[in-house]
């Protein structure tokens, strides 16, 4: 199998001083150099441009916008032995989400339809989630309660929603 050998290629541009500096200071992962940091951030952009197109290259991106939040989280589970469920699944929750509108542009009625039974299927999900967490005597969350105390309204419109189905 044949593989294509990419070369690099010069670039030259004139920016504004206070981006320059701007790139100067920012923290690239794997950059120390402007060069540097100009091939990750391109390198970034165009994958945010295919996942315009690509639900899994639009996942891929979504991680990477939450890589310094899951990072953070391993952080405080390794030095203080705390985890959060809840915070886990929201955060793959809200991945998954944003993957689904930033690679959908319906252009048909029936398209739209498709993305809003995936996007209601995914915050269903989500919201199952979180139940099962609020049932199982105090989720596992940083805050025990948390779930507990923003799902009682949903609660009770879920109720209510069965009632009014069985008459």
């Amino acid at each position: 199998m044949a593989t294509q050998t990419i070369t690099m290629e010069p670039l030259s541009a004139r920016i504004p001083s206070d981006l320059y500096l701007w790139l100067a200071q920012l923290q690239v992962e794997g950059a120390t150099t402007n060069s540097d940091k100009l091939r990750v951030l391109l390198g970034q952009l165009k994958r945010q441009h295919d996942g315009a197109f690509d639900y899994v290259a639009a996942h891929g991106w979504a991680r990477e916008l939450t890589h310094r939040l899951r990072e953070a989280l391993v952080r405080i589970e390794g030095s203080e032995g705390r985890h959060s469920e809840v915070m886990g699944l929201l955060v793959e929750q809200v991945t998954a989400l944003m993957a689904l509108v930033i690679s959908h542009a319906p252009a048909t009625a029936e398209e739209a339809m498709k993305l809003e039974d995936a996007l209601v299927r995914r915050a269903a999900l989500l919201s199952e989630s979180l139940l099962r967490q609020a049932t199982t005597g105090g989720a596992h969350a940083f805050d025990s309660e948390v779930v507990r105390r923003h799902l009682g309204p949903t609660v009770e419109l879920a109720s209510t929603l069965n009632v009014n189905q069985g008459a």
